[in-house]
């Protein structure tokens, strides 16, 4: 009996384990991609971010790794540094992050504009 239980905790925390790193796979290649595209390093971002510079590299890679989750405050510090909107960081589908990320860094007379225009297109279809 005690070798069962074990058995079905192990199970269900290794089940937890994968499901969660699974949900931070995803903030972890759009970190990445962001800090690449921004041409930071993983020290360079973490310290920008608020890191202590003596794990700012470390810290950076283990999120993009999806082996630690990020709280909402510093994914908000992460993108500000990277001049994203925070969603960016969540979005699955790699063109709503495109998307996601061009309109983030519009003025906002032209978000307005390709609102309008998404309207449009959105009563149309």
């Amino acid at each position: 009996m005690w070798t069962l239980c074990n058995d079905i905790r192990s199970f269900i925390i290794t089940g937890y384990q994968r499901m969660s790193a699974a949900q931070s796979s995803v903030f972890g290649t759009r970190l990445k991609e962001a800090r690449l595209e921004a041409g930071l390093s993983q020290k360079q971002l973490g310290i920008e971010a608020g890191l202590d510079p003596f794990v700012a590299s470390t810290r950076i890679n283990r999120y993009e790794l999806g082996i630690h989750k990020v709280d909402y405050a510093l994914a908000g510090r992460l993108a500000t540094v990277l001049r994203l909107p925070v969603a960016f960081f969540y979005a699955e589908d790699p063109e709503l992050a495109r998307l996601i990320q061009i309109f983030g860094r519009l003025p906002k007379r032209k978000k307005a504009d390709i609102l309008s225009h998404a309207r449009t297109l959105e009563v149309g279809a």
